[in-house]
C-alpha cells in the first residue's frame, strides 16, 4: 500500500499565540498523547472583536494562555467542531470568563454497535452548544466572515469553519497532515467520512488549519491521498476478511503490523468502521461478531 507523505515536523511554543495569518492566531495546549500529536490547537480568529474555535479540554494552563492572548479583546463567538474531550470541555469557563456563547454542530442519532470496540469516554457528554448550527450557517465578527461547513465521519456532529477572508478552513479532526484521522463507530461512520471528503473536493480553499498539528497548504492534494489510502485500506481489509480473517484482531494483526501496538485499539475502530461499509455494499456480513465475504 502506498503511504501518505505526512508533515510530522511540528514544534508549537505551548501557551503562546502565534500568528498564523494576519486573522488567525493558534494556541497549542500542552496535552500530546498518540492521537492528539502535540496537542490540541485552538484557533483565535479576528482582532478587537473574536473568535475562538476549539477550546480544547478543561485545561487551566490552557484556559489562561487564551485569556491572556485574547486581553483587551472581546469573545462574540466560541465555536466547537465536535464534542471529543479534547475539544470541547474547556469552553464551559472561557463562556463563563467571557461572557461569549458556544455554537456547534448536535450530534444525530447513531445507530447501535455490536461490537465492544468504543471510545466512548472521549465524548465530552455534558456539552451542549447555546447555539446549533446547520450546513452553510454564518458567523460574523469585526472584519471576518466564518461559515460553517458540515464535515461528519469521524463524528456526527463534526463542523468545519471556512474563513472567508482568507479562503482557510479550519477543519478540526477531519482531515489532518500529520496522521490519518480515526474513525471510531458509532460515533464515527466511514460512509460519511469518505462524503466529507469528497464535499471538500468541491470547494477552493488555499489552505486547511487542523486542530492537531500543523497546517496544509496543499489542501486538496492531501485530501486526495487520504481518500486514496481509505480506498486501499478497505481494499486490503476486504481481501483479509476474503483470505478468512474473520475478527478485527486479526485483520488489524495482519494489516497493522509495522504498527505501534499501542495504536492498535485505534487501529480496530477504523477497521470495525471500514467493515461497517463494506456491509453497507453489502461485500460482507457479520453473524455472531465475525465477518465474512459474500463474494
Amino acid at each position: 500500500m502506498k503511504k501518505i507523505t505526512f508533515d510530522r515536523d511540528f514544534e508549537p511554543p505551548f501557551g503562546k499565540a502565534v500568528q498564523l495569518s494576519p486573522l488567525i492566531r493558534r494556541i497549542t495546549c500542552n496535552n500530546p498523547s498518540p492521537f492528539t500529536f502535540k496537542g490540541t490547537n485552538t484557533f483565535i480568529v479576528g482582532h478587537g472583536k473574536v473568535a475562538i474555535i476549539d477550546p480544547g479540554p478543561d485545561d487551566e494552563e490552557h484556559l489562561a494562555a487564551i485569556l491572556n492572548a485574547a486581553r483587551g479583546e472581546s469573545v462574540s463567538h466560541i465555536l466547537i467542531t465536535h464534542t471529543h474531550m479534547d475539544h470541547s470541555p474547556l469552553a464551559a469557563k472561557l463562556s463563563a470568563a467571557m461572557g461569549a456563547k458556544t455554537y456547534s454542530a448536535i450530534s444525530p442519532a447513531q445507530s447501535v454497535v455490536t461490537s465492544g470496540l468504543r471510545l466512548d469516554a472521549s465524548i465530552d457528554h455534558d456539552f451542549a452548544p447555546h447555539v446549533s448550527l446547520s450546513d452553510g450557517d454564518v458567523v460574523e465578527g469585526n472584519g471576518w466572515t466564518l461559515e460553517a461547513v458540515f464535515t461528519p465521519g469521524h463524528m456526527s456532529n463534526h463542523m468545519s469553519f471556512s474563513l472567508r477572508e482568507d479562503k482557510a478552513l479550519l477543519v478540526g479532526d477531519h482531515i489532518m497532515a500529520w496522521a490519518t484521522t480515526v474513525v471510531a463507530p458509532p460515533e464515527g461512520n466511514m460512509k460519511d467520512y469518505l462524503a466529507s471528503l469528497r464535499k471538500l473536493l468541491k470547494r477552493d480553499d488555499s489552505i486547511y488549519y487542523p486542530a492537531h498539528g500543523p497546517a496544509s497548504a496543499k489542501p486538496l492534494a492531501l485530501v486526495r491521498g487520504i481518500l486514496a489510502h481509505r480506498k486501499m485500506r478497505e481494499e486490503a481489509i476486504y481481501n483479509r476478511v476474503k483470505a478468512g480473517d474473520s475478527s478485527i484482531g486479526e485483520i488489524v494483526a495482519n494489516i497493522y503490523a509495522d504498527v505501534d501496538p499501542h495504536l492498535h485499539a485505534a487501529a480496530g475502530l477504523s477497521t470495525l468502521a471500514h467493515l461497517e461499509h463494506l456491509m453497507e455494499k453489502g461485500r460482507i456480513e457479520e453473524r455472531d461478531g465475525l465477518y465474512f465475504s459474500r463474494k
